[in-house]
């Protein structure tokens, strides 16, 4: 392994807070004594279908940790996402089924190597032990913290002095998710900073069940393509990683110009020269931001489908909005004939959409055209006998052919 103050200057780089303050390099000088590698841990609730760029923030970290010799766990909170996380909701959240959330991990997994290395990773699910436990396990977890502390929670003190309800299971999610520390003995544990206080649980549980506390460590939140809130999927400000190239080309080329430092720090993997050469162009008066914003989107589509496709999504942009034509090459889809099919239920089959409730959103919102028609209601059938193909186009930037036969 590096030196310490070798890993505390690549650790230390882009973070927020490392809490307690000295306790990581402690940590870290241990680990070369006892040639043990640190447990780093992060969860993810898998209460939606893909990873988006706000989650690579934490991932790369996770990351630097492994490539300086330690151990990732990566959580997946199947038992937890079915609670969903309280952090920054105004309002409870309803509960996942158990179908929906094994979905949803199942597609983390498939793309969470597009960052972390896989042989050097535990993927880990808290129904291993949440999932077991009695009720009187929860009566006896539950009695380890106080409504006091909880209501210490800024999103939980707002609502409580705004009037609106706080279930008792908003109440279990910290005290679960700071159990999984426990469960995992992690020695680190990464988060965004509006992770924070689940993550300070997490320490407290494991000194009360008699283990050394985790170091928890805060990255700073991306924000999304409308540059107001966190990126996420349920706000439509979020790019997916697995996203077509084209549209993660569109959506970057669309974020407001004063993101563009903040988005290069957090998502590019530039190193420190290239960064000082960034932060000097964006200070040039004469810099057209437009070409900032195209090397971020090809640097950040070549990280997640390589450099062919993100000068392939660049050229496809510039048909599409320099010279106002479509795509030379569309990719095309077969479906089996039928008399008619709904186009909310194609869109969601054809993975246009995540869920129905998105593409009936995205044609409310005017985003959806087939045949170069904007589709004005979300009850449209079209007519699907063999041979019959359609030309549909989601958002600015996503066409497909679908044929019927």
């Amino acid at each position: 392994m590096p030196t310490v103050s070798e890993q505390m200057r690549l650790l230390s780089r882009g973070v927020s807070e490392i809490l307690p303050e000295g306790e990581l390099e402690k940590k870290l000088e241990k680990s070369l004594q006892d040639g043990r590698p640190l447990r780093v841990k992060e969860g993810f609730d898998a209460s939606a279908p893909d990873l988006h760029l706000g989650h690579t923030v934490t991932l790369r970290k996770l990351r630097q940790f492994q490539d300086l010799g330690h151990t990732v766990i990566f959580l997946i909170g199947d038992f937890t996402g079915m609670i969903g996380d309280p952090t920054g909701k105004n309002e409870t959240r309803p509960m996942l089924t158990p179908e929906e959330v094994q979905a949803n991990a199942e597609t983390y997994r498939r793309q969470v190597f597009k960052i972390l290395d896989e042989e050097k990773t535990e993927i880990r699910f808290n129904s291993e032990w949440c999932a077991s436990m009695s009720s009187a396990d929860v009566l006896r977890l539950a009695s380890r913290y106080t409504v006091a502390r909880m209501i210490e929670r800024d999103d939980f003190q707002k609502r409580y002095r705004a009037g609106t309800p706080i279930s008792i299971q908003e109440f279990l999610y910290p005290l679960f998710q700071g159990y999984d520390s426990v469960a995992l003995k992690s020695d680190v544990e990464v988060g965004g900073t509006d992770q924070k206080f689940n993550l300070l649980v997490g320490r407290d549980l494991q000194s009360q069940y008699g283990l050394r506390p985790q170091t928890v460590l805060t990255m700073p939140l991306l924000p999304g393509t409308d540059g107001v809130e966190k990126m996420s999927k349920s706000l439509g400000n979020a790019i997916g990683i697995l996203e077509a190239p084209e549209e993660i080309f569109g959506k970057v080329m669309s974020i407001p110009d004063e993101l563009m430092l903040t988005w290069y720090e957090l998502v590019s993997d530039l190193d420190a020269d290239a960064m000082d050469e960034v932060r000097r162009r964006l200070g040039d008066p004469g810099e057209n931001p437009a070409r900032l914003k195209r090397d971020l989107a090809r640097n950040i589509i070549a990280q997640y489908h390589g450099e062919k496709a993100a000068h392939d999504a660049e050229a496809a942009f510039d048909r599409i909005f320099v010279e106002k034509g479509e795509p030379d090459e569309v990719e095309v889809r077969t479906v089996d004939a039928a008399e008619a099919v709904w186009i909310v239920k194609l869109l969601n089959d054809l993975g246009l959409a995540a869920s129905r409730g998105e593409a009936r959103r995205l044609i409310q919102q005017g985003g959806v055209s087939v045949d170069g028609e904007k589709v004005e209601s979300a009850d449209l059938e079209l007519p699907a006998p063999a041979g019959r193909r359609y030309r549909l186009k989601v958002g600015k930037r996503r066409f497909l052919d679908v044929l019927f036969e």
